[in-house]
């Protein structure tokens, strides 16, 4: 098998999914814009040949990579990069090359935008937010009437983007003003924890691994506030939240994927809108979720996610038996700046025994995940909560 897999450097974990893919006998080809000897060693060790570019986002240089990789290697069985960033680019090349193994770039226009995503889940029966697609601040005065008013969240309607909470027409003017001419995604704000059904697929839809992340503060309201990233992964999953995540890899025919779908799990609600307790759809990531989560999720579970996707790719099952050890995963970030009451060493003494990740974050993570991470194993949610209040209290 030929797996090409693009910007393979990027989340600095990723090259463990091209690590299981070697173990599995592949012949991993990979394309990417950092040169060859900034690859971790790891990654450098587990690649048949790297093409360097200067530019991932040439597409025509993409292109000849990939037509290089072709001549040299025979047939391409898959192509991926795992990274929302570059989904709709992947799409397009397997449609160029025929590389039927993944999504085509003609589905592109249902998830590669979160209307088009969002009216797929409604159609399909999915309870989703209050939303509508615009482009003038007039349309979003009429959402504004529709949901009775601020705040609403607004947000690029390209997927892999983040969002913005607004409170006044000021807020919203602001949201526009300086922005290129196109259409937004303006939702109504509903208070409550945002939670993931992360997955791995396999060729028929049906789920081959299933996890649970809960996200207690907005991340709209960390943008805006400068608040300290604080997520955690769940020992186990409520059934609703299960069923509705299934209900949406079929929906989006999300086959063979590592999937990453979102959902608001309502506090409070607004009259007319829904009741509190409901998962309501948010948007659907189909790939890995960025940065440390799936090592996160195999802390969790006892697991390792990247060999089951790399089986999944190679035999379309799962060969890593469940171990039926199941915990919790908190992850708390810090910035550099902030007065913390209680200082690195103390934080390490006190979670010596269950700290499963300590270090410093990379310069190219998204800066609302702080400066220095740490994640532990935890046995209750309680614990998750007093880890997370400990290492975030100010002094």
């Amino acid at each position: 098998m030929n797996f090409i897999f693009i910007s393979p450097n990027y989340p600095p974990s990723y090259w463990q999914f091209c690590q299981r893919l070697r173990d599995n006998g592949v012949t991993v080809l990979a394309i990417g814009d950092a040169p060859y000897f900034e690859l971790c060693e790891p990654l450098r060790s587990c690649l048949t040949e790297y093409y360097y570019l200067n530019s991932l986002h040439d597409y025509d240089q993409v292109y000849r990579a990939v037509a290089f990789f072709i001549f040299k290697y025979g047939r391409i069985d898959w192509l991926d990069s795992n990274n929302g960033y570059w989904m709709e680019q992947d799409a397009r090349l397997r449609s160029d090359f025929n590389i039927r193994t993944g999504l085509l770039g003609d589905h592109s226009a249902v998830w590669g935008r979160r209307s088009k995503m969002l009216a797929t889940l409604r159609e399909a029966g999915l309870p989703v937010l209050r939303c509508r697609p615009a482009s003038t601040v007039q349309e979003v005065r009429d959402l504004l009437g529709e949901i009775g008013g601020y705040p609403i969240v607004g947000k690029p309607d390209i997927a892999w983007t983040t969002s913005a909470k607004l409170e006044s027409d000021s807020e919203l003017n602001a949201f526009f003003m300086g922005k290129p001419m196109g259409t937004y995604l303006f939702e109504e704000w509903l208070e409550g924890e945002v939670c993931s059904y992360d997955a791995i697929t396999d060729s028929a839809g049906e789920p081959l691994f299933e996890s649970m992340s809960v996200w207690p503060r907005s991340i709209a309201n960390l943008a805006r506030s400068g608040e300290n990233m604080a997520y955690y992964t769940c020992a186990s999953m409520p059934e609703e939240l299960r069923e509705l995540g299934r209900r949406e890899i079929r929906a989006l025919g999300a086959n063979s994927r590592f999937v990453h779908l979102r959902f608001l799990h309502v506090a409070r609600y607004r009259p007319g809108a829904v009741y509190g307790g409901e998962y309501l759809a948010l948007d659907a990531n189909l790939r890995p979720a960025d940065c440390y989560l799936p090592d996160m999720i195999n802390f969790a579970h006892s697991t390792d996610v990247y060999r089951i996707w790399a089986d999944m790719v190679v035999r379309d099952c799962r060969l890593l038996p469940d171990s039926g050890e199941h915990h919790w995963c908190a992850y708390a970030g810090r910035r550099d700046h902030e007065p913390y009451a209680h200082s690195h060493e103390e934080i390490l003494s006190r979670y010596s025994a269950r700290l499963a990740l300590c270090e410093r974050v990379p310069e190219n993570v998204p800066e609302m995940m702080g400066n220095q991470m740490y994640a532990i194993h935890a046995y209750s949610e309680e614990e998750v909560r007093e880890f997370i209040a400990y290492v975030h209290e100010l002094s």
